[in-house]
């Protein structure tokens, strides 16, 4: 595998494929009444989210996000609105786009959207996620924590993890990302800010193994 600009050992490569495959849930499509696409740095997502929703998998989309950790440094405008005009500019009517832009993390895009959902009267039973492949099971279970009355499903931009890396994202910051990610499922779960998730030994050890070669950028979590 070859990533945009760089060249990393194959090791480092397989253990970020193995936390790529454990942080991405692949669950099924569920018709439901919401999407809600959590606002990063990564348009693919909107892209994908408007798409869904022109396919007709949910009558609205939820685009949630303001400036966060890898956002607020380089935007000037909340994530929530760029995910927005995205979705309208593929072809969504407004009328279908509700924008919460307050939210700079994964928990507030739930509690945030939930709430914003509640004053706009609009009863949610089901909703899927969108987000980035590798933020799905953290994603999944933040929500499961702070709205379990709703049934959630999780999708992300179809890219696997060899094609996923851009100049914008290259594979480096892929990795850190993901790291952190993996991190924060075991510790934000011990803080009750998610349910808890099984951890397979294979993806502890490939955790460990990007550890130990640098990729910590990410991973200051107490």
């Amino acid at each position: 595998m070859k990533s945009v600009g760089e060249d990393l050992h194959p090791d480092i490569l397989l253990a970020a494929c193995v936390l790529w495959d454990y942080l991405k849930l692949d669950q099924p499509l569920v018709k439901s009444d919401c999407l809600i696409a959590m606002g990063s740095h990564d348009l693919r997502v909107a892209e994908h989210a408007a798409r869904l929703a022109l396919d007709g998998w949910a009558p609205l989309l939820v685009c949630s996000g303001g400036l966060g950790r890898l956002t607020r440094e380089e935007w000037d405008e909340p994530e929530a609105r760029k995910f927005a005009r995205v979705a309208l500019r593929a072809g969504l009517d407004s009328e279908r786009v509700i924008v919460e832009e307050r939210s700079t993390n994964t928990g507030e895009n739930i509690l945030f959207s939930k709430a914003l959902l509640e004053e706009k009267g609009i009863a949610v039973r089901s909703a899927i996620l969108v987000h980035k492949p590798y933020m799905e099971r953290r994603a999944y279970a933040t929500a499961k924590k702070n709205w379990p009355e709703v049934f959630f499903t999780t999708t992300s931009p179809l890219i696997p993890f060899e094609s996923y890396a851009t100049v914008q994202i290259p594979m480096r910051m892929v990795i850190e990302i993901m790291a952190g990610d993996f991190q924060r499922v075991g510790a934000y779960a011990r803080k009750g800010f998610q349910i808890p998730q099984p951890v397979p030994p294979e993806a502890q050890a490939a955790f460990e193994t990007l550890q130990h070669a640098g990729f910590t950028r990410f991973t200051n979590v107490e």
